[in-house]
């Protein structure tokens, strides 16, 4: 059986990178991110076709600090960049970002948006989601090593 690409849809913000997965109903997802940059997302889907997902992202980032959480409708990575900076694209490549590769406009920040004197705070307030407060950012969320351990590794 062949494996297919979820939809991703991402934004960023000078410390980390969001990526949200559309599919819905998602089982037994697994997620990696690798100190280089590697992302890499497994999962099967509703009607047992299965997906499969590896991006080179365009920085380094810390596998430790990154956090996923699973929904009924789609699974939400927040990535820690290892060097507080905006990348000037999601992935290393220079060339066209696949199809299935989106910018999440709802979370979507400009590097111009955040006021350069608060922008530890701005970055944080913003939220996972538009509207949302600080103490949200991380709500559901869980480490890579609580997903192994949630789902039986």
């Amino acid at each position: 059986m062949t494996s297919r690409h979820p939809e991703v849809l991402w934004a960023q913000r000078s410390e980390r990178l969001y990526l949200t997965i559309a599919l819905p109903d998602a089982k037994d997802v697994s997620v990696k991110c690798e100190p280089q940059g590697l992302f890499r997302f497994f999962a099967q889907g509703l009607h047992g076709q299965l997906f499969d997902l590896s991006l080179e992202l365009y920085g380094t980032i810390v596998p430790e600090k990154c956090k996923t959480n699973v929904g009924l409708r789609n699974i939400r990575c927040m990535i820690q960049k290892e060097q507080k900076g905006w990348w000037n694209r999601l992935l290393k490549s220079n060339e066209k970002p696949p199809p299935y590769i989106k910018v999440d406009w709802n979370k979507w920040c400009d590097e111009d948006d955040v006021d350069s004197d608060n922008s530890d705070l701005a970055s944080d307030t913003d939220g996972m989601y538009a509207g949302e407060d600080e103490s949200s950012d991380d709500e559901g969320m869980l480490y890579l090593p609580d997903l192994e351990k949630a789902r039986g590794n």
